[in-house]
């Protein structure tokens, strides 16, 4: 019997895992990450990296460690293909069907990569400004986007670019504390925002 399974994210990390392994095999490339969250990890579930949704493909509850594996698609459209031993990649679990949402629907689909064009220390948040192709996406302000798999609001948003504010805890809980000008992020925009440019860009191509 065939059938469809869908996952949900809210864009509330739960922890960084650490990238310890990285070995391609054709076209597909093969991570595996160390955290304590192996140990409740089974085999074809999902969790977000990055924002990145990925299936688990082995688990190793002695070392905590878990593998998943990017094909060509993924590796193409993300920023995961300059993962390197040693990075740090913001981890979420999907959201149980009794969950509380907290973030806001993330569907763990990366729309583009992003650029960090500025970073602003406002003596404990941080206000970044971000660049992406502007046929990727839209964004309002006080609209949601998700930024490496973080739920973040946007405060100024413009065709190709916006900017959010984060907080200390989020700035040092996540891998967000690590970006550097030019830093490559994963970005989900609204699904909610998807609907309406596909449907502006529906009603352009008719004649």
């Amino acid at each position: 019997m065939l059938y469809t399974r869908i996952s949900m994210f809210t864009g509330i990390i739960e922890d960084t895992a650490v990238l310890i392994e990285r070995i391609s095999e054709g076209s597909n490339v093969h991570y595996t990450f160390q955290n304590p969250v192996a140990q409740e990890l089974i085999i074809d579930q999902s969790l977000a990296h990055d924002g990145i949704c990925l299936t688990i493909v082995d688990v190793n509850k002695e070392k905590n460690q878990y593998k998943v594996t990017a094909i060509k698609e993924t590796l193409e459209r993300t920023n995961i293909w300059t993962w390197e031993e040693g990075y740090r990649a913001n981890i979420e679990r999907c959201m149980p069907a009794n969950g509380r949402f907290d973030g806001h629907i993330v569907q763990g689909h990366v729309d583009a990569v992003g650029n960090i064009d500025e970073i602003h220390d406002l003596n404990g948040s941080h206000l970044l400004f971000v660049s992406h192709p502007p046929e990727r996406g839209i964004t309002v302000p006080k609209g949601s986007i998700t930024i490496n798999g973080v739920s973040l609001t946007v405060v100024d948003s413009f065709p190709d670019a916006f900017s959010v504010a984060i907080i200390p805890h989020t700035w040092n809980k996540t891998n967000l504390g690590q970006l550097k000008t030019s830093s490559k992020v994963n970005l989900e925009f609204d699904i909610l925002g998807k609907y309406v440019q596909r449907m502006q860009q529906i009603q352009n191509e008719l004649p």
